[in-house]
């Protein structure tokens, strides 16, 4: 039998192994966006697909296994899964993803009994999508690359070289997503054996009581925290620049979200329909970012399970920007990073003493390729840049960190950009004045800017710049994310997402995005705002126009009588 003490040791048995996935696959990745970005969802699962423990790294990947692996499940059926089995999924409509986000996963078996299953999500870099790097303007899936619909890479433990052999012949970058493919597998393969190891120890029966055990204990976790929620509806909606193919159609998130005695419903109904290019997110990538939204509410402090989610639903209508049917095309995700902020936005209308204001809004990623001269190789690098958090009723926003949708990862260092690419960061840094005022400070951006060396694309993924992150209980709205292609030349042009195909010696720079501020910002305390100033987070200038506060220029120091005099001739009668 179990007992709460085993079950307690199994668990973190469990979380250990997943730890150990996420080490081995950053040893063995081939690509800089998994080894030094995170960008990876790692899992070990029950029978059923449900998580009982991950290793942080982009929360909607994890999530977005459990749908996988449940679609796996329904097309071969367990019986088709036998012991050392290793699969691979990258059928959007299924994964949860596009098609250079496949799910590779195994069935864990103690004997011939199937106990579980461990997956590993990754980014890999060429999967023979219609252009290299990243599809911005697809109309079908059928531009999107190569098809994996729970296909086996080993059977019984024997690598089936017709599928790699299928990979090696139809990818521009043969070794390396070959090679990061093979690192998907050797995560998925430790799990397997230390999940079997922990199912020797106390027996299978014990491992899947424990299993039940833990996502049980994770809903009720759950409900005590939905029990403390306020009761009510709430509506909001946001947009998404454009679909990558109607340029000036702004495409609308709409969300009416519902807390109940029972449940939180995420009901999407009211968002974009016919939406030609490939923001259209599948819809386990739906519900894997309400999802996280729902546990940075609920249980923020505990590993996710999928137990934690048992008292939330997400309803969309299929066809819409928010649930892709096939042939809708599916690869820029960007919607899905967006629409976790519309979440929140409406339920800040109910609860804004719990809610940030708008957190930069986007992941504002860069991703450049080309032919490096160094040593005549096809090249590939990329990092998402850091924004400015949001403020709340307990403070500023943080200035500078990754978006609020990919909580477990980090940028690309200087470092090796600069070595593993023909690209020369001349500038990285805080932007001044892009924090939304408030009484709280929405968070500052950064700008990270690139001068190439050689003949490149630079591939810009921004797609919130055309609406400023919004504020909370009357802060102001952050500053935009938005691209500025050679500033201070002739040539220089401010833009949005997308391809960018530059000479050697052009410059790009990725700006992000602002927080938006929280309360009135002539409610903040004047030696904040001082001390925002000496860190040039906030000018001068600024100072004295969004908060009413005088700030010396060479001293710092506030100016009383003068920010008193401003403020009460500021502030509206």
């Amino acid at each position: 039998m179990s007992d709460a003490i085993t079950t307690e040791i199994i668990r973190h048995g469990l979380l250990a192994a997943a730890e150990e996935m996420a080490r081995n696959l950053c040893r063995t990745a081939y690509n800089t966006v998994v080894y030094e970005i995170h960008d990876y969802g790692i899992g070990i699962h029950d029978v059923d697909g449900d998580v009982v423990a991950d290793a942080p790294g982009i929360a909607v990947f994890t999530r977005g296994n459990d749908h996988g692996i449940k679609k796996a499940i329904e097309f071969l059926g367990r019986d088709a899964m036998r012991p050392g089995d290793v699969l691979i999924l990258n059928y959007p409509y299924w994964s949860s993803a596009h098609t250079l986000d496949p799910l590779v996963f195994a069935p864990v078996h103690h004997g011939e009994e199937l106990i579980g299953f461990t997956s590993c999500r990754i980014h890999v870099l060429d999967l023979k999508q219609k252009d290299p790097g990243y599809v911005l303007d697809s109309t079908d899936m059928y531009q999107e690359g190569i098809f994996f619909p729970a296909t086996k890479l080993y059977r019984e433990g024997v690598q089936n070289d017709d599928v790699f052999n299928l990979i090696r012949f139809n990818s521009r970058m043969p070794q390396r997503t070959i090679g990061d493919i093979q690192a998907q597998v050797s995560a998925c393969v430790t799990g397997v054996r230390r999940t079997q190891e922990i199912a020797a120890k106390y027996g299978p029966e014990v491992l899947l009581r424990a299993m039940n055990a833990i996502n049980d204990h994770g809903e009720r976790l759950a409900r005590l925290a939905l029990a403390k929620l306020p009761r009510g509806t709430w509506s909001a909606h946001d947009f998404v620049d454009s679909d990558g193919v109607d340029l000036d159609r702004l495409i609308k998130m709409a969300v009416t979200v519902t807390i109940t005695d029972d449940e939180m419903i995420v009901d999407w109904t009211g968002s974009d329909r016919d939406v030609k290019g490939p923001i259209n997110l599948p819809l386990g990538q739906t519900e894997a970012f309400c999802s996280l939204i729902f546990k940075a509410l609920t249980t923020p402090d505990t590993p996710v399970v999928a137990g934690n989610f048992r008292p939330l639903r997400v309803v969309t209508e299929p066809g819409s920007v928010m649930h892709a049917v096939p042939p809708m095309p599916t690869f820029t995700l960007w919607t899905g990073l967006l629409g976790g902020e519309v979440v929140l936005k409406a339920l800040a209308q109910g609860m804004p003493g719990r809610v940030p204001a708008c957190s930069g809004g986007d992941v504002s990623s860069m991703m450049g390729l080309g032919v490096n001269p160094r040593n005549g190789e096809t090249w590939l690098e990329a990092t998402n840049e850091a924004v400015g958090f949001g403020a709340h009723a307990g403070g500023d926003g943080e200035d500078g960190i990754m978006h609020l949708s990919e909580p477990g990862c980090r940028n690309n260092p200087v470092e090796v950009l600069e070595t593993k690419s023909p690209m020369f960061i001349e500038a990285y840094g805080y932007r001044q004045d892009t924090g939304g005022a408030g009484r709280f400070r929405g968070g500052v951006g950064v700008g990270r800017t690139y001068r190439f060396t050689a003949p490149s694309t630079g591939i810009c993924l921004v797609y919130k710049t055309k609406t400023k992150p919004w504020g909370v209980a009357g802060g102001r709205p952050g500053e935009n994310n938005h691209i500025i292609l050679n500033p201070g030349t002739d040539r220089e042009v401010t833009q949005g997402g997308g391809y960018n195909h530059l000479d050697a010696g052009e410059v790009l720079v990725n700006n992000t995005g602002g927080g938006g501020g929280y309360g009135d910002p002539f409610e903040r305390e004047p030696a904040q705002v001082a001390h925002d100033v000496r860190n040039d987070f906030v000018s001068v200038s600024a100072a004295a126009r969004d908060y009413g506060v005088v700030v010396g220029p060479g001293t710092f120091e506030v100016d009383h009588e003068a920010t008193r005099r401003l403020r009460e001739g500021q502030r509206p009668a």
